[in-house]
């Protein structure tokens, strides 16, 4: 058995909460059917494509462009995108499970200069020298010796 009722039949407080009700229903099925925008970068970069690689950014992928023309003249050897640095190793507890993950730095570019010497560059701007990227930084100094090059 169904009870149908118009709204104004009901009280003002009840009348406010179908209202509202309905809005959001509505609303879930007008996201579904719209397209989804992207959303805005959080440091308001624009992906860019160089070779066939998406870069976070167009300062990142112009750095890209310089790094392989300096490796096609010889100044620079065995260029290396998003390397991987384990600064903390994961947590495990007694059993063996995983209760904290590895603290780990990606750097933008990793090399070999003439004389041999690892290079790690990271491409910033000042919205993106944030504390966590500052606690990375001393930690990979700390651990590995080395010394982040900023772009």
């Amino acid at each position: 058995m169904s009870i149908y009722f118009e709204l104004e039949d009901l009280p003002k407080r009840y009348q406010e909460q179908v209202k509202r009700q309905k809005r959001g229903k509505a609303a879930k099925v007008l996201e579904q059917l719209e397209p989804k925008q992207p959303k805005e970068a959080k440091y308001h970069n624009e992906k860019t494509e160089v070779d066939g690689i998406i870069f976070d950014s167009a300062k990142e992928s112009r750095r890209f462009a310089e790094l392989k023309a300096l490796e096609k003249y010889g100044q620079i050897h065995d260029l290396q995108l998003q390397v991987p640095f384990e600064l903390i190793p994961k947590q495990l507890d007694e059993n063996g499970k995983v209760i904290e993950r590895a603290c780990i730095y990606k750097a933008d570019f990793v090399y070999f200069d003439k004389k041999g010497n690892m290079v790690v560059e990271d491409v910033k701007s000042k919205a993106t020298k944030t504390k966590v990227y500052a606690i990375k930084r001393k930690l990979l100094l700390y651990r590995y010796g080395i010394r982040i090059v900023e772009v």
